[in-house]
């Protein structure tokens, strides 16, 4: 399996749609794995899953925006959709 760590800002819309379904209302102190890279800095992640990935996703405030905002823009298309 391969493992990525990926930044808020190279996130693509599946993975953003991987992230939007695992926590729908955000994560939590449970969810959160805090690891050293190799320049010994603390990172925060989240992980989501494909079926020959595992993603590390770093987490921060921008993290949080991009996946409310993602979340806003398919409930629109649904209501779209929909009429």
């Amino acid at each position: 399996m391969i493992r990525k760590i990926v930044d808020y800002q190279k996130l693509n819309v599946d993975i953003l749609n991987l992230l939007v379904e695992k926590f729908p209302d955000g994560y939590d102190g449970d969810d959160i794995i805090s690891f050293r890279n190799a320049n010994n800095e603390l990172i925060d992640a989240v992980e989501v899953r494909t079926d020959d990935t595992i993603y590390l996703v770093k987490i921060g405030i921008k993290l949080v925006k991009a996946m409310e905002q993602h979340e806003e823009e398919e409930e629109g298309e649904e209501d779209y959709e929909g009429r």
